[in-house]
């Protein structure tokens, strides 16, 4: 196997599957699901690139020799023969724009190629096929023991008038919530905390991006192609033709990963470190759950997305500090959870390691995902061409990563199923009294 830094420095890079089909390869069949049957299809179409580049460059070589020797002939007064060599010019010229053509052809199929392909995983990433074979790594706090004295977080929410389910699914169908009075204010809080926390305490710099994103940021992400059939896309009024121009952002690290897109940085500008709140849609055609009332599985959610830029040799480090960014906002509620690192057949597309946060919700008996926390290494940076400028040798990619910090309605979930108390009303953490303006949600 290769040495971690020349695989960190090459991730799906085509010289890399060039150089070491074997470990990218086994590196793609490691998630399971078959990618690693496409390389046969890219290697062909690469070198059928490359020999159709070489026949190119050898007759552009020979139009120039060509050229040269009729103005010696017409120099000459060689009138025929020069004419005959134009003919000849004038040939190689068309053989030229027929295999440019070809080429272009080549270079799409082995682009489609490459886009379809997910990242490889981390060497450290414990091989899997599913859910079952993650590794928890620590954990923190006591769980509540689920129990009938732990009521669900939709009686909760209906006993307190925190959330209308009935008319948030007549506004915008299942999987969509109405948040009322005191439960608006408690997602308002959350969002607020979360903002402040991680700007004023961990060094992010906030900022606030479209909610809509063009295709090229959904593609720069890993989004697209392979999720296209999960998102929503935009129409501008009654013209058909901006169909699929602009999409609402799955989540805010569509467009905030995408901000350097087509850069280059100064490489004593990273890291980067940027904050961001933003709604989070996601079609999800037929995902389990969507038919059941509650606010575990929903199209529209809000969530505070941490977004790290790094030099390469950082990603590793940055990473860890990315996950303690994260468990801080549950500590500081004194929410338990568990840490979590994703097998190689359980994580997301872009991803070359994931650790997911996994809070624990008694009214559920169950733990729910509130932060996933990756690092992406140069994957997304090659597909959105972001670099940065070293002093000595050429210009590199940078490492992307992104992190929850964290996501809502499941901390909703867990913050009232957590605090609810004998009779009826729900004690919240010190840290949102101020954002909340009360320390309790009574009737």
């Amino acid at each position: 196997m290769a040495n971690p830094a020349s695989y960190n420095a090459q991730v799906l890079d085509i010289k890399l599957i060039r150089e070491e089909p074997g470990l990218v390869r086994q590196r793609l069949a490691s998630r399971g699901a078959g990618d690693e049957n496409l390389l046969a299809e890219l290697v062909a179409a690469d070198e059928q690139r490359r020999r159709l580049v070489a026949d190119v460059e050898n007759l552009k070589a020979e139009r120039n020799r060509v050229s040269k020797e009729i103005g010696g002939l017409i120099a000459q007064g060689k009138s025929s023969e020069a004419e005959a060599r134009k003919a000849h010019t004038r040939d190689l010229g068309e053989k030229i724009g027929t295999l440019d053509r070809e080429v272009d052809q080549a270079v799409k199929v082995r682009e489609g190629i490459l886009l379809r392909l997910p990242n490889l995983p981390h060497p450290t990433v414990p091989v899997g096929r599913s859910a079952g074979d993650n590794l928890t790594i620590r954990s923190w706090g006591e769980p509540a023991s689920a129990g009938p004295q732990y009521r669900s977080h939709v009686e909760l929410c209906e006993t307190l008038g925190l959330v209308d389910f009935s008319r948030g699914a007549k506004l915008a169908g299942s999987g969509f919530l109405l948040y009322t009075h005191l439960g608006a204010r408690l997602e308002r809080a959350l969002i607020q905390y979360l903002l402040d926390l991680h700007t004023r305490e961990h060094g992010y710099t906030e900022v606030s991006p479209p909610y809509l994103v063009n295709s090229e940021c959904m593609v720069g992400v890993g989004q697209f192609p392979k999720f296209e059939d999960q998102a929503y896309a935009a129409r501008e009024g009654l013209d058909r033709s901006t169909d699929g121009k602009l999409y609402l952002v799955p989540t805010a690290e569509a467009p905030v990963a995408n901000i350097h897109r087509g850069e280059i940085l100064r490489e004593d500008q990273l890291p980067i470190r940027y904050c961001a709140y933003s709604p989070c849609f996601r079609a999800e055609a037929g995902a389990a759950g969507l038919t059941t009332r509650g606010m575990i599985r929903v199209h529209q959610f809000d969530k505070v997305e941490l977004i790290k830029i790094v030099h390469p040799d950082r990603g590793e480090t940055e990473l860890e500090a990315l996950v303690t960014d994260a468990e801080r906002v549950l500590q500081s509620l004194g929410l338990h959870y568990r840490v979590v690192l994703l097998c190689t057949g359980d994580m997301g597309f872009a991803s070359a390691k994931t650790y997911d946060l996994e809070v624990w919700a008694p009214g559920q008996g169950a733990y729910l995902e509130v932060s996933s926390c990756s690092n992406c290494e140069d994957f997304q940076a090659r597909r959105m061409d972001l670099r940065f400028r070293t002093s000595v040798g050429p210009n590199r990619f940078p490492h992307i990563l992104n992190g929850s910090g964290t996501a809502l309605a499941r901390l909703f979930v867990a913050l009232i199923e957590t605090y609810q108390q004998p009779d009826g009303s729900v004690r919240l953490p010190e840290p949102l009294h101020r954002y909340f303006g009360a320390d309790r949600i009574s009737r």
